[in-house]
């Protein structure tokens, strides 16, 4: 362009070397107006189209983008999608998965434990060890609809596979209850053995397993009626069991303990106590019952344990203090979150490995580690089909981590309260009903 060529236009941002063409005029040296550049103009218009048609895919797979990872409200106005975790003060932090913020903070009682979502029925339970009461919360109407009185110290509850009946024991005065989750009331209750921290349904539904966290033994009973079919003696102060899809054996572990117990359930006899690498703090079963993996932060790692010869194979160190972990849907990836380290490390569980870049492993290095908070604890998915997100509890900063699976990238972290705990997931729809 020569000096003699002068540009006047009606809009965009002066300075451009480009400029729109509406209105583009050339002039003589002597400054008059002269006819439009008819060549330039041709050359021009492909160029433009260009443009706007790569701007036009940009924008539209930006949007793709956005409704897949953030699934806007107004998709599904009736779908809601929730965490919900316990703090220090006795309370219920609600958390909008869809608009990423904290939207209640729910006063429910002393010494918040167990907490767990229901699997049929929009509502979230847990336990106030310290007030001895199961608390029951609607999930649509961020209400506590109601306490069952149960006993002294209950601290964990489990579900019949139907949702019908919850299971908890009140280690206070040794018993073992049911309660009609429709009635509210209690259906059956049993003598247990001293300190019943746990009570566990089989996955057929007809067991009830109790850990006698004083006397160390596994208490077996009817589901129906709590009837005791029989004691085993396990490991030490045990804290968590496991069991086979099948219902054929059992895993206790014991926090204090660098042992597994591995229990018959169908002879109710002790099998073997496996010597593990360090105390366990979490143990996760694969959905087909082929291996158990044992998260310890003493042996800085996790070992997999084979469920049907009852060996202790593979080890694998993952940092600092690994605590807790999650697997996902297909058993694939394990998530374990490590306190120590601020950190959460994605593994691979089928080859062994520690995950260092996004899942697609397109930018390697880009995904590892993931911050998450101070003192993370507790994980879990979100409850979308494909698993979306990945929520973590940060005890320490008392915040939600939200992290993106598919890049294994922190999206966010939501303050939710005092030295937060347990972490429960709901996705209901408001005509949702309570049957």
């Amino acid at each position: 362009m020569t000096p003699a060529e002068i540009f006047l236009w009606g809009g965009g941002c002066h300075g451009s070397e480009d400029p729109p063409l509406q209105g583009r005029i050339k002039t003589d040296t002597t400054g008059r107006a002269s006819t439009w550049d008819n060549s330039t103009l041709a050359m021009e218009r492909p160029r433009n189209f260009r443009r706007y048609f790569v701007s036009a895919v940009l924008a539209i797979g930006a949007l793709m983008v956005l409704l897949r990872e953030h699934r806007p409200s107004f998709l599904r106005p009736d779908l809601h999608l929730c965490a919900y975790v316990t703090t220090a003060d006795g309370a219920l932090t609600v958390v909008d998965l869809v608009k990423l913020k904290a939207v209640t903070h729910i006063p429910v009682g002393p010494g918040l434990s167990g907490m767990r979502e229901h699997p049929t029925r929009p509502e979230i339970l847990g336990l106030s060890s310290l007030g001895g009461y199961v608390w029951i919360l609607d999930a649509r109407a961020y209400q506590v609809s109601a306490r069952i009185p149960v006993g002294p110290l209950p601290y964990a509850l489990d579900f019949s596979p139907d949702g019908s009946r919850v299971y908890t024991t009140t280690s206070g005065n040794d018993t073992v209850l049911a309660i009609d989750i429709h009635s509210r009331a209690i259906v059956a209750r049993a003598h247990t053995g001293r300190g019943p921290v746990l009570s566990h349904v089989s996955p057929d539904g007809r067991t009830v397993l109790v850990l006698n966290h004083a006397e160390g033994s596994l208490g077996i009973y009817d589901a129906a009626t709590l009837t005791l079919r029989n004691t085993v003696s396990v490991v030490p102060q045990p804290d968590d069991v496991a069991v086979l899809s099948d219902d054929s054996v059992a895993f206790v572990m014991s926090r204090s303990e660098q042992r597994l117990s591995v229990v018959d359930l169908q002879r109710s006899v002790l099998v073997a106590n496996l010597e593990l690498a360090g105390k366990p703090t979490d143990m996760l079963l694969k959905p087909d019952g082929g291996e158990l993996y044992v998260i310890s932060p003493e042996a800085h790692g996790l070992q997999a344990i084979n469920t049907w010869t009852h060996e202790v194979g593979d080890t694998m160190v993952l940092g600092s203090a690994p605590t807790r972990g999650v697997l996902s849907a297909d058993a694939s990836v394990l998530y374990v979150s490590d306190t120590e380290a601020d950190r959460v490390t994605p593994v691979d569980v089928i080859n062994r490995r520690i995950i260092r870049g996004a899942l697609s492993e397109r930018n390697p290095e880009k995904g590892f580690p993931i911050p998450a908070g101070d003192a993370p604890g507790a994980l879990r998915f979100d409850r979308s089909p494909n698993e979306t997100l990945l929520l973590v509890v940060s005890q320490g900063s008392g915040d939600l981590a939200v992290i993106r699976v598919r890049t294994n990238f922190l999206v966010t972290m939501i303050p939710v309260g005092d030295r937060p705990q347990d972490l429960a997931v709901k996705l209901y729809g408001e005509k949702e009903g309570t049957k």
